[in-house]
């Protein structure tokens, strides 16, 4: 009895251990985004392993208001204690080496820091943005105070500018570029001895035309007691080993970032993290699905504790292989992103548990670990990669390297441990396409809906094909020309032949008469009504083959041009044709009726149906062609879409005019009058509806009351 209690209980002490380690790694999701803005879950690529606070590193009294974590090349740590006005040096182990604050300058004066912000290591030395002092302070890699780089000198900089620096980066030349919180124009650029290069990176501001057209109208005395309209400031910096600088803002305008976030912008105006190069042009790859600006799924919540709107992003770290990670304060998680801008993992939460952090400030790398700054804490919680992790970086790796056959194996294995993650499809994909293995980087492509990548495989497919099968391509253009040739001549010998006939015209002379009627719409449409040379049946068949296009059209454009492949069925597109065509016709017979038009209901119908012949004619080709072109030359497309819109809207205008017998300018009136009817219609339509529903639902419940009294 007392072996299957002692039994019992080391089981249960199992258990317990076992769920309480499991909480440990499981305190927060590791997710991506798919193409569709969905969060995808995956393998946690990044677990915390311990926490180091001020008992950790052996101090004798806490730090306090920690700002700034950074390593340097020999995985020495350094952590910026704003409150006491010290830099704290740690070895490898996260334990005391040394600390800065309390030096003697070149003058043979004790200084200090007061409140000191940020801090970089380079080869030689170290370097201290000491905040409320206005300057940066440089120290020897072993602590020696080195010399003060105090404001610096330009007539750019005016006597009441303040400057305040709070991060700072040097590249291999000795540049500094230097991020000051009070600072609107951009990066300060200067060398040690405070001399000013320039500013670089300023954020882009656009003012709406109204705000223009307000400051046209007041006088100067009220434009100069309003604020200017100045670019907004970063709040962080760090540089690669490349040169090129990654800085950080979170004092763009919500609405700006979220709009960019969901349209999907390429461009870097209201990114909250840039890549610049030395003359400040911004030059990140931002190719993923969304751009590189935290989280993705975001609301504007006024729920009371709800976390609302796009991420705060607030440090910016360089890690292995090209990859570079961001902080979001709001919700104290870390995006990772590869050199094009993909996201590759993310993780964090705010919480209690080991790896949630309650108030994070700082992201740092430490060879395979990340470190991330709990400000509230004062503490900062070490991360180990993990096996998918490794994967992933050494999948980078071999891409960087051009092992291309190497990174194909290492995509397959991270598929086998996320079957979710884009990147690994896009990896393939790119490997695949680098050994000329085209149609296969074309599947992966699809699985990761990247359409630009599809394209430049699809154009070397089809470059194979054309040197193949050139011979046939001249023949096939010329076959086409030559059948469209004799079509239309024949079509203008019936027509001309049905001139002279009297009587009632065959369905295939009133469906040829069409093809006359859209290059000569002022003759054309006065036969159409005075010499019957149509009918509602030729009416009814053009707009059955509107339908039909339509939906050829949305089932049959090639991947590149709808690569979630939706559609709508073809009740949707009987709808989307029947409804506005029928309204237009109401409408504009209503109205014409009180303006003395000499078009009658059926006169209307039939010159409107006859109008919709450009659709299909350039619809049709239109989708075969989204089905040969690449992605760059999606214009012609387009180009033919809209030849055959505007085609249509000129030959209903004309139309209208030749039927109603109205001048120019009083068929330009009556057009405008009649789309204002056909919204007046829906919105009469609605009501009614409503009402009617209404009704129903009234007298519904009268039933129901008097069932149950029964």
């Amino acid at each position: 009895m007392k072996k299957r209690i002692l039994s019992f209980l080391t089981l249960f002490i199992l258990v317990a251990v076992l769920a309480t380690s499991a909480s440990a790694f499981s305190s927060y999701a590791t997710y991506t985004y798919s193409a569709d803005g969905y969060a995808l879950l995956s393998p946690d690529a990044y677990v915390p392993d311990k926490i180091i606070d001020a008992n950790y590193i052996g101090l004798s009294y806490p730090f306090d208001d920690p700002r700034d974590l950074t390593v340097d090349d020999e995985e020495n740590v350094y952590l910026v204690d704003g409150a006491n006005n010290r830099v704290i040096v740690m070895d490898r182990y996260y334990k005391y080496k040394f600390e800065l604050g309390r030096f003697l300058n070149e003058h043979g004066v004790w200084d200090s820091f007061n409140s000191p912000s940020g801090v970089f290591i380079s080869d030689k030395y170290i370097y201290v943005c000491d905040t409320n002092n206005n300057r940066i302070v440089m120290f020897t890699r072993d602590g020696k105070y080195h010399k003060i780089i105090p404001k610096p000198v330009s007539p750019l900089f005016t006597e009441a500018a303040v400057y305040k620096p709070v991060a700072v980066a040097v590249d291999q030349y000795n540049r500094l570029f230097v991020v000051s919180s009070t600072t609107y124009q951009g990066i300060i650029v200067m060398d040690d001895n405070a001399k000013f290069s320039g500013f670089i990176g300023a954020q882009k501001v656009v003012i709406s035309p109204m705000e223009i057209i307000w400051r046209r109208l007041q006088t100067k005395e009220q434009r100069e007691s309003q604020q200017e309209y100045v670019s907004t400031e970063f709040n962080n910096i760090t540089i690669d080993k490349d040169g090129f600088i990654y800085v950080t803002t979170s004092s763009i305008d919500e609405n700006s970032v979220a709009s960019a976030i969901n349209s999907r912008s390429k461009s870097g105006d209201y990114a909250p993290v840039k890549k610049l190069n030395a003359s400040g042009a911004d030059i990140m790859s931002r190719n993923g699905f969304w751009p590189p600006s935290g989280e993705i799924n975001f609301s504007f919540s006024s729920r009371a504790g709800a976390i609302s709107g796009p991420s705060k992003i607030i440090d910016v770290a360089v890690g292995p292989e090209g990859t570079w990670s961001i902080i979001d304060e709001k919700r104290s998680k870390v995006f990772t992103y590869d050199k094009y801008g993909n996201l590759l993992f993310a993780f964090g939460d705010t919480g209690e548990q080991l790896g949630n952090i309650y108030n994070i400030e700082a992201i740092t790398y430490k060879g395979d670990d990340i470190l991330l700054l709990d400000k509230s804490k004062d503490c900062f919680t070490v991360y180990k990669r993990t096996e998918y992790g490794n994967l992933l970086i050494e999948a980078l790796a071999h891409q960087n390297q051009r092992r291309y056959d190497m990174a194909v194996s290492d995509w397959m294995d991270i598929l086998q441990r996320n079957s979710n993650f884009d990147a690994a499809y896009i990896g393939i994909g790119d490997a695949l396409k680098r050994d000329a293995k085209y149609k296969e980087a074309m599947e992966y492509y699809k699985f990761a809906y990247n359409t630009a990548s599809y394209s430049d495989a699809f154009r070397e497919v089809r470059k194979e094909w054309v040197a193949k099968w050139i011979w046939t391509i001249p023949i096939i253009v010329v076959v086409i020309c030559v059948l469209l040739t004799k079509f239309f001549k024949y079509a203008a010998r019936v027509n001309k032949a049905t001139q002279l006939k009297v009587g009632r015209k065959t369905l295939k002379e009133e469906l040829l008469y069409g093809f006359h009627l859209i290059f000569h719409p002022f003759d054309g449409f006065w036969d159409l009504k005075h010499e019957y040379r149509g009918s509602v049946r030729a009416g009814i068949i053009y707009i059955i083959v509107t339908i039909l296009s339509f939906y050829y059209q949305s089932i049959g454009t090639g991947y590149i041009f709808n690569p979630t492949e939706s559609y709508m069925n073809i009740f949707a597109q009987i709808a989307s044709v029947v409804v506005p065509l029928l309204l237009w016709v109401v409408a504009n017979w209503c109205l014409t009726t009180l303006f003395d038009g000499e078009g009658s209901f059926k006169d209307i119908f039939i010159a409107t149906s006859y109008s919709l012949l450009p659709i299909p004619m350039l619809v049709i080709p239109s989708v075969i062609l989204s089905n040969i072109l690449a992605q760059n030359e999606g214009q012609l497309i387009t180009l033919l879409v809209s030849i055959a819109f505007f085609w249509m809207g000129i030959l209903i205008f004309f139309g209208m005019m030749v039927t109603h017998d109205y001048s120019l300018l009083k068929n330009v009136t009556t057009s405008l009058g009649t789309i204002i009817g056909m919204g007046f219609i829906i919105f009469v339509s609605i009501l009614f509806s409503t009402l009617v529903a209404q009704m129903v639902s009234f007298i519904s419940s009268i039933i129901v009351e008097l069932t149950y009294r029964a």
